[in-house]
């Protein structure tokens, strides 16, 4: 069995295109659906057994389809005959650049375009460092598209509604397009063969045999991506394009070294929970039989199945595709061994989810199970993480988008009985002291027997900004005995968890120069408690200053949307640093800049429509700085309401 993963932009026709494929065998193909993102389908080819997933087009399945790609031998990118939808096949492209899989592109909805072809290869090598190079041209008659040409054969075929393309005469009026593109393939080929570049330099004919051959072996070294013309909606050109894959594609012996695996005989790719049945995985064979009951990934393989979920299967053929169900120690994401397993490659992590939120459930008993399934919910998304929220110790969930965040949420509610409530998550604000200022305090208590007595003389004032707490003591002739000089910073951190304003205190020196005590009430706690109380005196009496948290943005952007962030970010009162070409990802700019922390959620929206959903960022601390007052209010009353 091989495997094809296919993908693309929204809109671009790709689940349609699968379909056109999983008919062509006139079958009946079984199905397993994995999040509302992934499709996996077998079916049947020329008497040969095939598998595909079928990846959503919303950004947020970039995550699954990485997964995806790992336990596929090739990848079918479907998108729109547009040359200015180019761009949002990118980040697809740039998915494929780095998963290294060999790819088959296929330029779909040609019956309802009037552009050039090589216009739609042009732009779309743009994004890509390997050479696109066209398989086909098209037949026009009237406007519109008739038929294509393979240009190795250079046979020409006509369309058929629903039907495979019937062989015809190739139109005289074509003979030079189709000779001149012919050329231009032979001589993308000719770059990794020298056998052809000699034939091309002397005028030979090649033959069609060696160049179907060099055709194969170049695609399946990674050196190229052929480009296909067609219909999916008419099953116009999906013939010949799963004649190309049956031809062309690697088969699994070829998987292991492209992920650099070693004793690897699985692959645990994707994972979904269903109830009644628990956690099901999607398990490739990759090497031997894969038996039920023997050891995989350290312990028992327990139950497989086909993808219906229902049809016990006793073993997994190389190559095969099945479901693992109840086999809680198999995890996605990773290959397996009898003995053990580990992580798939880097390329297969998804990147941080920008969009954060609180989680908390619609019924308060419900805080355990809502712990439990949230563990599991990060597991089998690849796309979700999470974690505690310092301040409020709430759990924050970070998903891809807005609307990821909601299916995650209603994933909760349906599949795991926790409905939760979503809510922004507060900048971590800070305060710290306006200026220097020197405090005297008496703690005195009688309260019956032994009573509270300590004194202290404090100097506060403010530190260089990041520079935290620190604490010193000049206390001279034992006003202070030694032994209760640490009780006194102890009181003096506990008086930074809550400034004037509510926030934690930061970047301040605290100095104890003077004090008292008593031979029988002084005690540790009378001083850890005068410390406390001085500082926060000191701290009226002196003022703060409200801090908010500045964030240091990189954005991942085609860059042709490059410009156009400067608005945006300055928009949200962000800093523009500037922006450069991504090292590796052809056709993209990282976009650097400063922003509020605050300003992450509106930045998060206002890329979608900037980049028309293309571009993501990951974030990280840089530093804080003063902000205004309304901001640090109007962060608490969404906190209340949280």
């Amino acid at each position: 069995m091989r495997v094809i993963t296919v993908l693309g932009p929204a809109q671009s026709g790709k689940s349609t295109l699968l379909g056109a494929i999983e008919a062509l065998d006139g079958g009946r193909p079984l199905r397993f659906d994995v999040a509302d993102a992934v499709g996996l389908s077998r079916f049947g080819f020329m008497d040969e057994p095939w598998a595909a997933f079928d990846i959503a087009g919303s950004a947020d399945a970039l995550p699954f389809a990485a997964q995806a790609l790992a336990a596929s031998d090739a990848a079918v990118l479907a998108v729109p005959a547009e040359s200015e939808a180019a761009v949002l096949a990118a980040p697809w492209l740039r998915l494929v650049e780095e998963a290294g899989i060999p790819c088959f592109l296929f330029v779909n909805k040609m019956d309802a375009t009037a552009e050039r072809v090589r216009d739609v290869v042009a732009a779309l090598q743009a994004y890509s460092s390997h050479s696109i190079v066209l398989r086909q041209v098209p037949i026009r008659s009237g406007g519109e598209v008739t038929g294509a040409v393979d240009l190795i054969s250079e046979r020409a075929w006509a369309y058929r509604e629903g039907q495979p393309s019937a062989l015809v005469e190739l139109p005289a009026d074509m003979a030079s397009r189709e000779a001149e593109a012919r050329t231009e393939l032979l001589e993308s080929l000719a770059d990794f063969d020298d056998a052809l570049l000699e034939q091309l330099i002397e005028d030979q004919r090649p033959l069609t045999g060696e160049v179907y051959d060099l055709a194969t072996r170049v695609l399946r070294h990674n050196d190229l991506i052929s480009a296909y013309l067609g219909a999916a909606s008419h099953a116009n050109g999906v013939f010949r394009l799963m004649k190309a894959l049956r031809h062309e594609a690697p088969h699994v012996a070829d998987l292991p070294g492209r992920l650099g695996l070693g004793e690897a005989t699985a692959l645990a790719c994707l994972a979904d929970v269903r109830k009644h049945l628990g956690k099901v995985t999607v398990l490739r064979a990759v090497a031997g039989d894969l038996r039920a009951g023997e050891p995989l990934g350290g312990e028992t393989l327990s139950t497989l199945t086909a993808l219906d979920t229902k049809t016990p299967v006793k073993s997994l053929g190389a190559g095969e595709v099945g479901l693992a169900v109840k086999t809680d120690h198999i995890h996605p994401g990773s290959w397996l061994s009898a003995a053990g397993s580990g992580p798939l490659p880097d390329w297969t992590q998804a990147h941080p989810g920008p969009c954060r939120q609180l989680v908390t459930p619609a019924n308060d008993r419900d805080d355990v199970r809502l712990s439990v399934a949230l563990a599991r919910l990060s597991e089998i998304d690849p796309g979700a993480t999470v974690d505690q929220d310092p301040g409020s110790g709430k759990p924050i969930l970070a998903s891809q988008s807005a609307l990821h965040a909601r299916r995650l949420s209603e994933k909760l509610a349906a599949e795991f009985g926790v409905p939760v409530a979503l809510h922004p998550v507060p900048p971590a604000f800070r305060e710290t002291i306006n200026g220097a200022v020197e405090h005297h305090h008496r703690h005195r208590k009688q309260s019956g027997g032994a009573g509270q007595f300590a004194d202290v003389l404090i100097e506060v004032r403010p530190a260089a900004r990041g520079a935290g707490f620190s604490f010193a003591e000049v206390v001279k002739g034992g006003a202070v005995p030694r032994n209760y000089i640490p009780a006194v910073e102890a009181g003096a951190r506990d008086a930074l968890s809550e400034g004037p304003n509510g926030c934690e205190v930061v970047d301040v020196e605290v100095v104890l120069k003077d004090g008292k005590h008593h031979a029988v009430d002084s005690s540790d706690f009378a001083f850890r408690t005068a410390g406390k109380a001085a500082l926060r005196a000191a701290f009226e009496a002196a003022g703060t200053t409200v801090l908010q948290p500045i964030v240091r943005i990189d954005i991942h952007v085609p860059s042709v949307f490059a410009g156009g962030l400067v608005p945006v970010v300055s928009g949200l009162k962000g800093q523009v640093l500037g922006f450069e070409g991504h090292p590796t990802a052809t056709g993209w700019d990282v976009f650097s800049a400063r922003l509020p922390a605050a300003g992450t959620d509106e930045l998060l929206r206002a890329l979608a429509g900037a980049t028309r959903g293309t571009a993501w960022f990951v974030s990280r601390f840089d530093h804080y700085e003063p902000a205004q007052l309304a901001d640090l209010e109007a962060a608490q009353r969404g906190l209340a309401e949280a």
